[in-house]
This record gives structure tokens, C-alpha cells and sequence, in this order.
């Protein structure tokens, strides 16, 4: 799917997408739930590219190589982004 986009386009959509994400997490009007659904959302796609692009990998391996350290780091992120969500159902269901 990616093939169809030039570059350019892409690392603008990129940096658009991170801009409105972050936005969102700051928002004070934005619930943590929707929040985090958005931030496991786009970090998921990250790591899933991460997981089927060979060139981020060593050869056999799921260890980044030097191209994929800067994607591999965003695994953090999802695991945020399902926090927020996860915090999200909890509070609701003790609260």
C-alpha cells in the first residue's frame, strides 16, 4: 500500500499524523480512551511496517538493524497507547 505514496508525501503524513496525535494526548478535552485508541492505532502500524520490512531487521531476526532502530524504538508507544486504553475500561468499570 505504501508503494503508492512518494516519500515526501509520506514523511508529511508522518509527521502530521504525530503532531495530531500528540495534540490529542495534551488536550485536556480529549478522554484518555480516545487518546489512546489513536496512539495504539498509529504506533501499531509503525511496528507492523517495522515487522514486515526486511530491511529494518538483522537477516532472521526480530533485532533492528541499523535502518530499523528509529522504528523499533516506537514499540514504547503502543504499549502506551494500550495503557491509556486499558486505564480507560478499568476506570470505568471501578469508578
Amino acid at each position: 500500500m505504501l508503494n503508492r505514496i512518494p516519500p515526501t508525501r509520506f514523511l508529511r503524513l508522518l509527521a502530521a499524523s504525530e503532531i495530531a496525535i500528540g495534540t490529542a494526548l495534551l488536550a485536556p478535552i480529549v478522554p484518555n480512551a480516545l487518546a489512546g485508541v489513536a496512539l495504539t492505532g498509529f504506533s501499531g502500524s509503525l511496528v507492523t511496517m517495522y515487522a514486515r520490512t526486511p530491511a529494518l531487521r538483522k537477516p532472521g531476526s526480530i533485532w533492528p538493524s541499523q535502518a530499523g532502530v528509529a522504528v523499533s524504538k516506537d514499540i514504547w508507544m503502543l504499549g502506551i497507547g494500550l495503557g491509556l486504553v486499558a486505564d480507560a475500561f478499568t476506570a470505568d468499570s471501578h469508578g
